[in-house]
């Protein structure tokens, strides 16, 4: 299997999802996106992930690349690709989709508990997460009006779209689950200006706790694995 990932920014990568795609002996390949580099042909590639950033998706003046990136997006999912969008990359895949994307009511950043539809907890692919997840958060926007034929499947309470999906395969996620401690640090060097105070941003010591960093990876790796083997039995 192959899984490319596009990056928009130096400090933020799929984190774990790298070490799982490697032990499961994918291979691996990236678009940096902020450095101008070509994107690949479509039968390059068997999943793509899209990453989060700092930008906003309409902001195609300051960032034009975003332009030729969601129609790569879009021509990946219209290909019948298994899609993971995280952050930035769910808000992409609910833009070239029809869905919209603005300001959320609350600044979210910070380590805050998701609630997932009922339903949802007893998919195959879900069916393994607690209750109420605590997952790391980085957003201002959000996908406020979902595409047609998507589904919520999870909120918080300062963002009532969490995530979302589409035909079975394309996993729109506002949360991280990839998330590193490096990338979090990370995050707090370069990032600092949208800590603003509010009722769901941490302080520097709360983001820098990273009591859930293991659990969150052990989740993502279980949605990969569960990913995998859905797509093992199409084939």
């Amino acid at each position: 299997m192959r899984l490319h990932y596009l990056q928009h920014v130096p400090f933020e990568n799929p984190g774990s999802i790298l070490k799982w795609a490697d032990l499961n002996e994918f291979e691996i390949t990236k678009t940096l996106m902020f450095q101008g580099e070509q994107l690949p042909e479509h039968d390059d590639y068997d999943w793509l992930v899209v990453m989060g950033g700092p930008m906003n998706i309409y902001d195609h003046e300051n960032y034009p690349w975003l332009v030729r990136e969601k129609s790569f997006i879009k021509t990946a999912i219209d290909s019948g690709k298994l899609v993971i969008g995280l952050c930035l990359g769910g808000q992409l895949i609910a833009d070239v989709l029809g869905g919209e994307v603005t300001k959320n009511s609350h600044l979210e950043i910070g380590w805050f508990p998701l609630h997932f539809k009922d339903d949802i907890k007893s998919s195959s692919v879900f069916s393994f997460l607690p209750d109420e997840p605590t997952v790391f958060h980085w957003h201002g926007d959000t996908f406020s009006k979902l595409p047609e034929n998507t589904e919520m499947i999870a909120k918080s309470d300062a963002c009532d779209n969490q995530a979302f999906i589409y035909d079975g395969r394309v996993f729109g996620f506002q949360f991280h689950l990839e998330t590193t401690e490096t990338i979090i640090n990370d995050l707090v060097v370069n990032c600092a200006d949208e800590m603003i105070p509010g009722p769901y941003v941490q302080s520097k010591k709360e983001l820098l706790n990273h009591e859930h960093i293991k659990q969150t990876n052990e989740w993502m790796d279980i949605f990969l694995n569960k990913l995998l083997d859905q797509e093992n039995r199409r084939d």
